[in-house]
């Protein structure tokens, strides 16, 4: 075998590591002043680009997916706003635990600029919840399909009332469950099996467009249904919710009450769990609504 530390003895290691580190911190440093000479022409650019007919500046509209969905499920949302002239980020949510979750949104905010319009598709509901409160530049929220718990309440909890969602029963019969490396004990990854996935989570799509979802689905920690949440972002911000009145996830009736004590606007439409794929239309309408009515 051959004997690495011959080749590279430990001084040469430490020199060609040392000479690495400075040249990335160069690197970074020399990005930052080119940021900061070119920050103000960047800005003003910016802001002539994102100029509406109504007057004043386009807010940058962060889309957060919640579990068992990804980034790409906002596909044709992102698609009908850039047409528009927004700026769209669609956030990768861990979907490893509430606190967690919405602390890493919450730092990612914090990184952006001017306004935000902050949207949440069902666990993604929650993390918005937490991760805007406090946040000025959070201007509206929107929910679709989506949780809008309350200061100590668990998802667990709400999902359950009332009863009859598609993914209460036998974990065994609904999910498909695979282990977390490190994650506390009996804290795991849940899938909705694949067979279930179209009736349950998909029950407005075409079947072969349902089984491509099944497949590439992200699963959630199940360490997201037992932890309280913290204080409503909803309390101080307006939000605007879209209630898909065929889901099977989170009943119509859930989503009401939710979006009802919350003070939210509330649009109704027929779709699943996944109206912003099956109604992609009436998911940007809102999402634009909520921007023009907090200018």
């Amino acid at each position: 075998m051959t004997n690495l530390r011959a080749i590279r003895p430990p001084r040469l290691r430490w020199i060609v590591t040392a000479a690495l580190l400075a040249s990335l911190t160069g690197l970074v440093l020399s990005q930052v002043g080119a940021a900061d000479a070119a920050g103000s022409t960047t800005a003003a650019a910016a802001s002539a680009g994102a100029a509406t007919a109504h007057g004043g500046s386009k807010p940058t509209v962060v889309l957060v997916h919640g579990t068992w969905a990804d980034s790409g499920s906002w596909g044709q949302v992102v698609a009908r706003l850039q047409r528009q002239g927004y700026t769209v980020i669609a956030f990768p949510n861990p979907l490893r635990s509430l606190p967690d979750d919405s602390a890493y949104l919450a730092a990612f905010l914090s990184s952006i600029p001017g306004p935000i319009v902050l949207v949440g598709h069902s666990y993604g509901g929650a993390v918005i919840t937490n991760a805007a409160t406090g946040n000025t530049n959070v201007k509206a929220l929107v929910y679709v399909d989506a949780f809008l718990p309350d200061e100590g309440e668990t998802l667990g909890e709400l999902i359950g009332t009332p009863p009859g969602s598609c993914v209460l029963g036998p974990p065994a019969e609904i999910f498909d469950l695979r282990p977390i490396p490190g994650a506390p004990p009996g804290v795991v990854d849940a899938y909705i099996k694949q067979g279930l996935f179209p009736s349950c989570f998909a029950n407005d799509l075409p079947a072969k467009q349902a089984a491509v979802l099944a497949a590439t689905q992200r699963p959630g920690s199940t360490l997201t249904l037992g932890q309280p949440s913290g204080p409503p972002a909803w309390a101080e911000i307006p939000s605007w919710a879209l209630v898909g009145t065929v889901d099977r996830v989170i009943l119509p009736a859930t989503q009401l009450f939710m979006a009802e004590r919350a003070g939210a606007r509330i649009v109704k439409v027929k779709a699943s769990h996944l109206s912003m794929i099956s109604q992609p239309g009436a998911v940007t309408r809102l999402i634009v609504a909520a921007d023009r009515a907090t200018r």
